[in-house]
């Protein structure tokens, strides 16, 4: 191909000039374009880092560029209403049509094929309870017996992202939105800005390994901002980010072209360099450590409730943090329980799709251990991974949780269109994004009010799945209302999937025996399973 571009190119050179000077001189427009042309073609020839540009001169390009539009036309063109991922054209059109108030009815029947392995459906009832009758705005209250000032939460918030994986814009428009509907939003581990606070919603403050807005120099935790923080008003909760569903293991990324100066003021780094958080917390080495510095956190914050964030990775390590809690009678207010299905802006690819258990494993297996020890009472259990729908909801509260965090679905509901492009700064709706180009386009006034309708057709939607299960109340959804297809003829409840512990089993040395390894290598004064000797 090399030697066919010179040659082809330099006839047609000869060609234009000749038409140019002989016929018409507008011909040497196209000489120009031609000549331009000819020269990226030779720059491809002789450029060392791409093999098919080199062999391909200008054609070559085309790969690339086809390579760049294939997501775009894949997603238009030819993923079908539910195969798109990770959140196919149904769900996210819903999303779409509860922010904007359109209808969100669907015609025809469903498009789910209801006899494939994995469909999940939950029970009605013959005698559903009435819409108008059931609390439309359900809460649950976080707050155990340290805690001086208990949050009344709704049973859906905004998960985890911070200033800096997204654009000022899009922080105000949902904490906007949370102020609209009386719902908590989350900051993620980038620290508290001014856009988290100018529209006046609830904050979940969230703490990671980098102690962003509460660190000191060299990283370490800083007590004496922390406490100063702690005490802003919309702060009603602080969530200490152990790991993370889509990186666990990893720590937070935060690419160099993202760190502004303002983004490094509010975290105290170094700015327009690429910020990557430790995968591990400095203020403490043990299970027993971990317990010790909420308890510090609560303290410091004047009884705010104090809750941690984590991924089900080894078993044995929630086990020896619950062992911990049991040991010093000290608990956080609230676990919030992350799948590996979960989003973010940027992960190592083994880390985001084969690092830590789904969301519905690993809660369900955090209630059983917190039943089992007797401490449920003390804990309220977040659901966080992939939840866009009130039957999201319903099913992370059968298998025991009190509320979900939602994220992917919150910033679809302010206009993101899945293009895939969190991690470059090219964001085409203006959310993932610094780039002011790119962030004019958001519109905060509108938004807010998108997120806000959003939110609360997704609890009506919850609302009216619990009456259709013949339930008034929340607290009454059980693993046996769910059930999920294992096979062709072949279906099973959650409980039967997931069989509950009995209260106090654990301490009774009653327990399931797929838990007793586990249970025995949890030790409170270490991370980690113990090395098995070899000779």
């Amino acid at each position: 191909m090399r030697k066919q571009f010179v040659v082809v190119t330099s006839i047609l050179i000869l060609i234009t000039f000749g038409l140019g000077y002989f016929m018409n001189p507008n011909w040497f427009v196209f000489l120009g374009i031609l000549l331009i042309l000819v020269f990226m073609g030779y720059q491809d020839m002789y450029q060392k880092k791409q093999t098919i540009r080199r062999i391909y001169p200008l054609l070559g390009r085309l790969r690339y560029v086809l390579e760049e539009l294939r997501p775009k036309f894949y997603q238009y063109f030819i993923e079908s209403d539910i195969d798109g991922r990770p959140f196919h054209r149904v769900d996210r059109s819903t999303i779409y049509q509860r922010a904007k108030k359109e209808l969100e009815t669907i015609p025809f029947g469903t498009q789910l094929d209801v006899y494939a392995e994995g469909y999940e459906w939950i029970c009605h009832s013959v005698a559903p309870k009435a819409f108008e009758t059931l609390n439309h705005d359900p809460r649950f209250i976080v707050g155990n017996k340290d805690c001086k000032q208990p949050y009344s939460s709704s049973v859906l918030n905004i998960s985890a992202m911070s200033f800096g994986s997204l654009s000022a814009n899009a922080v105000e428009a949902l904490n906007g939105g949370a102020k609209i509907g009386g719902f908590a939003h989350n900051t993620g581990e980038g620290g508290i800005s001014s856009y988290h606070l100018k529209q006046g919603g609830d904050l979940i403050w969230q703490i990671g390994t980098g102690y962003f807005g509460c660190r000191n120099d060299d990283g370490t935790f800083n007590p004496d901002l922390f406490a100063e923080k702690s005490k802003i008003p919309q702060v009603k909760m602080i969530e200490l980010k152990i790991s993370q569903g889509a990186k666990p293991g990893h720590g937070g990324i935060l690419p160099a072209s993202k760190n502004s100066e303002e983004i490094a003021a509010i975290r105290h780094v170094k700015p327009h360099t690429k910020i990557a958080s430790p995968p591990f917390h400095s203020a403490f080495d043990t299970p027993l450590e971990m317990i010790q510095f909420i308890q510090k956190l609560r303290e410091l914050s004047d009884g705010k409730p104090i809750g941690f964030k984590i991924c089900i990775g080894h078993k044995s390590e929630f086990m020896a943090i619950c062992k911990a809690m049991k040991h010093m009678d000290i608990y956080p207010d609230f676990i919030t329980i992350d799948g590996g299905e979960g989003g973010t802006g940027a992960a190592p690819q083994e880390f985001s799709n084969y690092v830590g258990a789904p969301m519905i494993d690993g809660l369900a297996f955090a209630q059983n251990v917190l039943v089992g020890m007797g401490i449920r009472k003390h804990v309220k259990l977040i659901a966080s991974g992939k939840v866009s729908s009130g039957f999201h909801i319903a099913r992370a509260i059968a298998l025991g949780a009190d509320g979900c965090y939602s994220a992917r679905a919150m910033m679809m509901a302010i206009g993101c269109i899945q293009a895939l492009l969190c991690n470059t700064n090219r964001c085409p709706t203006g959310i993932t994004t610094q780039d002011p180009k790119l962030t004019i386009g958001l519109v905060v006034d509108d938004k807010k009010v998108r997120l806000a309708n959003y939110h609360r057709k997704v609890i009506e939607s919850f609302v009216e799945l619990l009456g259709a299960s013949g339930l008034d109340e929340a607290k009454n959804l059980t693993r046996s209302h769910i059930y999920r297809r294992i096979s062709l003829n072949e279906m099973i409840t959650y409980e039967g999937l997931f069989p509950s512990a009995k209260p106090g089993s654990m301490l009774e040395g009653e327990m399931q025996e797929k838990y007793k390894e586990d249970w025995a290598n949890a030790d409170i004064n270490r991370w980690g399973i113990p090395i098995p000797e070899v000779e």
